[in-house]
């Protein structure tokens, strides 16, 4: 599949954003969405290096990821700010394309 980056307005989480595009003058729709998961630990600076930090989360961004719903395919986490809680990801519908 051959990407297109698009400008999006600011949409909060839980919408969903559609998007139509005609390709060969066939129109196609998909459905995008982002949400916000935790992307906070619970450890010290003395507790742990910064890796085992970032390692942490990563693994409790996987877990959450894991129990998402099936319908939807992630296509991109944005980088968080270094002091962020929380870490947003944009998911396209699988069956939307028609």
């Amino acid at each position: 599949m051959k990407d297109i980056t698009l400008p999006l307005p600011d949409f909060l989480e839980e919408q969903i954003a559609e998007v139509e595009v005609k390709i060969n003058g066939k129109k196609r729709k998909y459905n995008f969405r982002i949400e916000s998961f935790s992307w906070d630990v619970n450890s010290t600076k003395s507790e742990s290096s910064d890796h085992d930090e970032i390692s942490s989360k990563i693994e409790n961004l996987k877990q959450q990821l894991d129990n998402y719903n099936s319908d939807w395919e992630l296509i991109q986490i944005f980088t968080p700010r270094e002091d962020a809680k929380n870490i947003q990801i944009l998911f396209r519908q699988k069956s939307a394309a028609i």
